[in-house]
């Protein structure tokens, strides 16, 4: 039987909030996966609430899905340095940044963790534990890119949130789900076939262009 994992998910200051409310529920809706750790900015729910109007003093878990959450989820102050992703005892199998914000990638990159969320980054990267950074900012500055160059070579992943045209998404929803399979399917949690290139098109392209 394959092993539950333990996933830490933070949410920080960067456009494209929602996206994590997808990331999350796949999470919880996943079988393979025993718990998630929420970390939610401060700087991120005021993202949450000005993208979503719901109100950003509300339950970290609630304020990114819209709804109680379920009781797959631990919330952690990313403030409280002394919670529990903060120690490479803790168990978590990686931690997914969804957006991340470039000024948090910066100090994870450089070692500066003053958050917990900045803290459990740095603890994957020295536990070689899966780190996924999901930044969505354009243009890159050059202080941008090498701080993203340093995250690689220190062993974490920078994974923009960019998405694929050719399964010609026609709303944002597609985008953000076919972005979640993907972003799942990369830690080893593939969702569905759905999106994938088969060497001709994808289902999803398939469908979309209704050819028979």
């Amino acid at each position: 039987m394959t092993e539950r994992r333990n996933i830490t998910l933070a949410v920080t200051g960067a456009g494209g909030t929602r996206m994590a409310r997808f990331v999350l529920e796949a999470l919880v809706k996943d079988e393979r996966v025993a718990q998630v750790d929420l970390m939610v900015s401060q700087a991120g729910r005021q993202l949450i609430a000005h993208e979503t109007g719901r109100d950003a003093s509300g339950p970290a878990a609630d304020l990114v899905l819209g709804a109680p959450a379920m009781d797959k989820v631990v919330a952690w102050d990313p403030e409280d340095l002394t919670g529990g992703p903060t120690s490479g005892s803790y168990p978590s199998w990686g931690m997914l940044v969804v957006p991340c914000a470039l000024g948090v990638a910066g100090r994870i990159a450089n070692g500066m963790a003053n958050t917990l969320i900045e803290r459990a980054a740095d603890v994957m990267l020295k536990e070689r534990r899966p780190l996924v950074l999901c930044v969505r900012e354009t243009p890159f500055n050059l202080i941008h890119l090498r701080n993203l160059t340093q995250v690689a070579e220190a062993g974490g992943t920078v994974y923009p949130m960019i998405p694929t045209y050719y399964n010609i998404p026609q709303t944002v929803d597609q985008f953000y789900e076919e972005f979640t399979v993907r972003l799942l399917s990369f830690i080893g949690l593939p969702q569905t076939d759905y999106y994938a290139y088969s060497g001709v098109e994808s289902p999803a392209h398939h469908d979309r262009t209704g050819r028979a």
